[in-house]
């Protein structure tokens, strides 16, 4: 199978893509809206996509694309995030002078830049591609912070392992797939759907109580902008289930009191 992820080989989202598809083939893209057009050209089978970290929340561009195209969420899994300094060989932690990853990994390992402030940070698009920069560059006096991975992809060697501040740090991936392709799990537990009220009082109370009369269990809810509609709101919520029929009646329970329902996907939760 032929996966789209934003970012380089080695990065946590392959790491979550293998974890999810073992043996999959990746194919890197830059940018999140190009993981999502390579699925729709039909470039990649599917897609895998951070949706949400335990500290920096919700991947909120993800939630975007995904209302925004014609795909399902089929499967989802949770990645423990782990941080370390990679230099190029024989390097060493003394004579970093500049640290470069994406601006999410650089905020998630603020102590450790704290204790070395001879280390100036740098963001990046990626935190894998950082690593894959540094090995081009071959410059004994920059560093990357990415995960293990990545430093064997590119040859690079791990000077401190597990910089982040805080060790509860994980990631939700959702493997998505075209619509036309996905094949419903009967076994899931948990959908995910996106919706819209009506502007009048209590619209939005009536919505979350037609869920807790169906006994489902609300584990996420989130409100985005409407792009091009000041002050409108898109709420995106997971919700527990015990089978696939009673996603299908929370469907039709939202669509009594909803502008707008587009379910995300139906599947099973991950687990730690």
């Amino acid at each position: 199978m032929r996966i789209a992820i934003q970012g380089e080989p080695g990065s946590f989202s392959h790491e979550a893509a293998l974890k999810l598809v073992p043996g999959a083939t990746i194919v890197p893209c830059t940018l999140s809206a190009e993981v999502f057009a390579t699925l729709a050209e039909e470039k990649a089978d599917a897609a895998v996509i951070p949706i949400e970290n335990s500290l920096a929340g919700s991947v909120s561009e993800h939630f975007d694309l995904l209302l925004t195209h014609d795909v399902k969420v089929e499967q989802e899994t949770l990645l423990r995030i782990r941080h370390n300094l990679i230099a190029i060989p024989g390097a060493v932690t003394g004579e970093i002078d500049r640290v470069f990853s994406h601006p999410v990994a650089l905020a998630q390992c603020r102590r450790f830049l704290a204790e070395h402030p001879r280390m100036e940070a740098f963001a990046f698009y990626d935190t894998a591609g950082s690593v894959k920069q540094l090995v081009e560059l071959r410059d004994r006096h920059a560093a990357a912070i990415a995960s293990a991975a990545a430093a064997e992809h590119y040859g690079a060697e791990v000077l401190k392992a597990g910089i982040e501040d805080n060790p509860e740090n994980f990631t939700r991936f959702f493997l998505v797939r075209r619509a036309a392709d996905s094949k419903p799990d009967p076994a899931s537990n948990k959908i995910s759907l996106a919706f819209s009220v009506e502007n009048r009082p209590g619209s939005l109370v009536a919505v979350l109580n037609e869920l807790a009369a169906l006994g489902t269990n609300l584990t996420k809810i989130e409100s985005r902008p409407v792009h091009g509609k000041p002050w409108e709101y898109i709420f995106y919520v997971d919700c527990q289930i015990k089978s696939s029929g009673e996603g299908s009646r929370a469907l039709e329970a939202l669509g009594r009191h909803c502008a707008m329902v587009k379910e995300l996907g139906r599947y099973q939760e991950a687990s730690l």
